[in-house]
């Protein structure tokens, strides 16, 4: 297992000037532990097998290898599949591609990328297919390609497995294994997961060839960076408690969640009938839809965005200043998940529950849990209507 302790550049790690001012133009100050030990790594064409959480860097740990690598060829005519990346959900799929068109911008060898997946007619994406050098797909729908002869994958010479362990947990091990049989043998292979679990041994043996090892180990949450309060409120007054507090706070960018689909699109349909800019995503929405959302949100077109739980695993905002928990969620666990999306990168932040009578003991349970009480307000104390 490497361990390097020492905070290094981005100059010293074998990055290209193009690339090097791609960098700075993102206003990535220095690389995180992950981008520090994997990207030499990559560049030397050796084979990786990495535990890195979600928000670790990781992403821009192989994407800015891999556009390295390609700044290094001679420049061909014959474009083709060079570099495929598989990820376990659209959402992770087209954040990945996001990163690749980001960091591409210009360079003097910027190869075209393009994501697949699921939930978009199948023939949208074959016309897109011209000229791609790296594709990032879910699993199904690369296979969807595959079957009408759309894609071919003889020349892959990087094949990268994102949250390789969430892939199987989502019960894609039988598609894995059939792309597997479809890429040439020789290859650079590098996986990403999260944990290091023994279910990942087969895939492991069966991919990996004498892979370096890298394991960074997540970041405690620190707590204190983010200010909780619990107001305690009638299930009818929740809605109006929330579009107070958002208009009261002058809340700007916060993520709201929900239980449920319904409740998401309830929220959202009162949130703009009073005025506040506000989006739904769940896995209800359409691709584009949740899409639009997700980048609204991002560039501050869209001030409240409402999620549930498994919609919001594809946003990653640095600086997210508020979160609230329009419902609580069913564990400890989901809650510090929650509001671990603010107090990032050394950043203060607010987490807001709206916690109901009837929930007063599991949010007790929740802050045991946690170790550490939470400020609660009784919102019949409050004007609001």
């Amino acid at each position: 297992m490497q361990k390097k302790k020492q905070i290094m550049s981005f100059q010293s790690l074998g990055l290209s000037k193009p690339l090097l001012d791609a960098i700075e133009k993102m206003e990535y100050a220095e690389p995180y532990p992950i981008q520090q030990q994997a990207i030499p790594v990559i560049l030397k064409g050796k084979d990786l097998q990495a535990k890195a959480q979600t928000g670790s860097g990781k992403t821009a740990s192989f994407v800015l290898p891999i556009l390295e690598l390609f700044q290094q060829k001679e420049p061909s005519r014959n474009l083709h599949l060079k570099v495929l990346v598989l990820a376990p959900t659209r959402e992770l799929a087209m954040q990945i591609s996001e990163v690749f068109s980001s960091f591409s911008v210009g360079l003097p060898v910027a190869p075209k990328n393009l994501a697949v997946y699921g939930g978009v007619p199948l023939n949208q994406q074959m016309v897109k297919l011209k000229n791609t050098e790296i594709l990032v797909a879910t699993p199904g729908r690369l296979l969807d390609l595959v079957s009408t002869n759309s894609i071919h994958l003889g020349k892959i010479e990087i094949l990268v497995l994102d949250e390789a362990d969430k892939m199987l947990d989502m019960g894609f091990q039988d598609e894995m294994a059939d792309i597997l049989r479809l890429i040439p043998e020789k290859r650079q292979n590098l996986l990403f997961s999260a944990t290091l679990d023994p279910k990942l041994d087969k895939i492991k043996s069966s991919v990996l060839h004498e892979p370096e090892i890298i394991e960074i180990e997540p970041e405690a949450l620190n707590l204190d960076l983010i200010k909780q309060t619990a107001y305690i409120v009638k299930p009818e007054k929740k809605g109006p408690l929330l579009r107070h507090l958002i208009a009261s706070l002058n809340m700007q960018q916060v993520l709201v969640f929900v239980s449920s689909t319904r409740t998401a699109d309830n929220v959202v349909a009162k949130l703009k009938k009073n005025g506040i800019n506000a989006s739904a995503i769940h896995g209800d929405k359409s691709q584009s839809a949740r899409s639009e959302a997700l980048s609204g949100f991002k560039k501050g077109k869209i001030n409240v965005l409402v999620a549930t739980d498994i919609a919001s695993r594809g946003i990653d905002i640095v600086q997210l200043p508020t979160v609230i928990n329009y419902e609580l969620p069913r564990s400890p666990k989901d809650y510090i998940h929650r509001i671990g999306r603010t107090g990032r990168a050394n950043a203060s932040g607010e987490a807001i529950s709206l916690v109901t009578d009837e929930e007063e003991h599991h949010f007790y349970i929740i802050q045991k849990k946690m170790g550490r009480k939470v400020e609660k307000i009784d919102a019949e104390t409050l004007d609001f209507s």
